[in-house]
């Protein structure tokens, strides 16, 4: 059906946040399910999505995605009003949001969404815990990427 598939994920991919992987060093990963909105499960299946923008916040026990947002299908329902921002509870496990929160609060680590796809029909995200790169780092990354580039350019001409 033209649906692309993400290595890993274990299903179709909707919306991947390659920024974060550029300003952050992803020290672990995990998979959260999403409270969504009927309007918001349309949306996603139409890939109307944002996640640039996106954070994970811990708050009370529950995380929280805040600022993905979520462009409401000019077809949807005249009775609601959608909210393209809202906050969003992600559901976790317990010993998964204890983690989180031990990661954020103790270690002072970030959590960034990274990816956004479809699982059994399910919409996930994936979340990193992160560590934030200085900027000689992105530098280091970048010249990294080049060289590996440019080795494979290499080979191949043999």
């Amino acid at each position: 059906m033209g649906k692309k598939k993400q290595k890993g994920a274990g299903g179709s991919t909707i919306a991947l946040n390659k920024r974060a992987r550029h300003d952050y060093f992803i020290e672990e990963r995990f998979e959260a399910g999403i409270a969504l909105e009927g309007w918001e499960v349309k949306s996603l299946r139409a890939g109307r999505v944002n996640l640039t923008e996106a954070y994970v916040i811990v708050k009370e026990g529950e995380a929280f995605l805040l600022g993905c947002q979520i462009t409401p299908l000019p077809t949807a329902s005249t009775h609601i009003h959608p909210d393209p921002t809202r906050t969003r509870k992600l559901l976790l496990h317990r010993r998964e949001l204890d983690r989180l929160i031990g990661a954020v609060e103790r270690k002072g680590y970030t959590l960034v969404p990274l990816a956004l796809y479809w699982k059994r029909g399910l919409a996930k995200l994936e979340i990193g815990v992160a560590r934030g790169k200085k900027e000689y780092d992105k530098r280091a990354s970048v010249k990294e990427r080049d060289w590996q580039r440019d080795k494979q350019r290499i080979m191949k001409r043999g």
